[in-house]
């Protein structure tokens, strides 16, 4: 039996490990998780529901991570681990300390960011050689994020292993209509068309400043028009709630989280997730999970849209910070419904064959056998 630690930094809910939770911990692999948390979490009370080891350690900030590295040493020799997975950058760096001290031979982290450091905090790239340095393994995300550990970080490309975030996609593409019915109420948005959705942390490279310009301009030709900002926190949040101050009152709704995304899909008429350059996004979960869900969407090509998205074809693809195109993309959507439908279903078919949560499963089994 093969004793895997999962060392996770700051989650609360997170659909992803608690799917890695229900498929990993089996035979011949024995999963049991670190949680770098001030408090307790939705990810912990899943793993005491199903049973699964795992340790909380009360975990605030920097300060706290010297005791975190002595906590993550003692539960790894005290259960015998043979192998940790680190994920986000204080688990990375309490996780990967911790387990060169207790003697783990195998030491993965993922890392899920591409450019974010070189380019808003410099001098965390320090700390992220470092990682590279104490890791055996890493995972990409996408091919994005494995050409800038090579090129700018310069891993050798032996270390990393690509994997691709896995979904429940069936669970995007059938949400229970009287769920969505709720939610519907729940934002306001009966009676509004059409209801254009985003899924982004308030963060500048997300491009947000360049989704609202062109909503208020749709307003024009669509006065029922409603926008949906999911996630909605951040440190520029600041900057957009000015440009959202512009806007009539009612034509939008601020979403600071929600637990049930796929139901959230479900109102959307159109999806748009428009990062500000190539690289910055490392990954981009909404690629997926809107192509999933079916709803038509306009994406520029971040992260891992470049390896899949094709304008045209299974969405529409507008330049980087533009929001005009963005605005004729959201035209186009409306105007040209049955092109839409046909482009909408090949997103849908694309995802299935990439990005699939068996696929995923069967390739970190193959990491941690190695």
């Amino acid at each position: 039996m093969t004793r895997v630690t999962y060392i996770i930094s700051n989650i609360d809910k997170a659909l992803a490990f608690e799917w890695i939770a229900e498929y990993l911990d089996v035979p011949p692999f024995e999963l049991s998780f670190i949680l770098l948390n001030p408090s307790d979490s939705a990810l912990e009370r899943v793993l005491i529901k199903k049973k699964i080891l795992f340790s909380r350690i009360t975990y605030r900030g920097k300060k706290d991570l010297p005791n975190a590295i002595f906590q993550i040493c003692r539960f790894l020799k005290a259960n015998r681990i043979q192998t940790i997975h680190c994920h986000l950058f204080d688990a990375n760096v309490a996780g990967l300390v911790a387990g060169k001290l207790a003697g783990i031979k195998k030491r993965i982290y993922t890392r899920h960011y591409a450019t974010f450091h070189h380019q808003y905090f410099p001098r965390a790239v320090y700390y992220d050689r470092g990682i590279n340095y104490l890791a055996t393994d890493i995972v990409a995300i996408s091919e994005n994020v494995r050409r800038v550990l090579i090129e700018k970080e310069n891993v050798p490309p032996d270390k990393i292993t690509l994997i691709h975030h896995g979904f429940d996609l069936a669970a995007f593409g059938n949400p229970n209509p009287e769920k969505v019915r709720e939610m519907r109420e729940k934002y306001g948005t009966a009676g509004k068309y059409p209801v254009i959705g985003t899924i982004s942390r308030y963060i500048e490279l997300k491009g947000l400043q360049y989704v609202i310009p062109a909503f208020a301009q749709l307003l024009g030709s669509h006065p029922d028009a409603k926008l949906l900002l999911a996630n909605a926190n951040g440190n520029y949040k600041p900057e957009i709630q000015q440009l959202l101050r512009q806007l009539p009152p009612g034509s939008y709704t601020e979403i600071p989280f929600e637990e049930d995304l796929y139901s959230l899909y479900g109102l959307f008429d159109i999806f748009v997730h428009v990062p500000v350059n190539p690289e910055i996004e490392a990954f981009g979960q909404t690629y997926v999970e809107a192509l999933a869900a079916g709803v038509p969407s306009v994406f520029t090509l971040s992260g891992v849209a470049a390896e899949f998205v094709e304008d045209g074809k299974n969405a529409l693809v507008v330049p980087f910070q533009d929001s005009d195109t963005i605005l004729r993309a959201f035209e186009c959507v409306l105007n040209e419904k049955q092109r839409m439908e046909t482009i909408a279903g090949n997103g849908r078919e694309c995802v299935q064959s990439i990005f699939g949560l068996d696929l995923m499963i069967q390739r970190l089994k193959q990491l941690y056998g190695k």
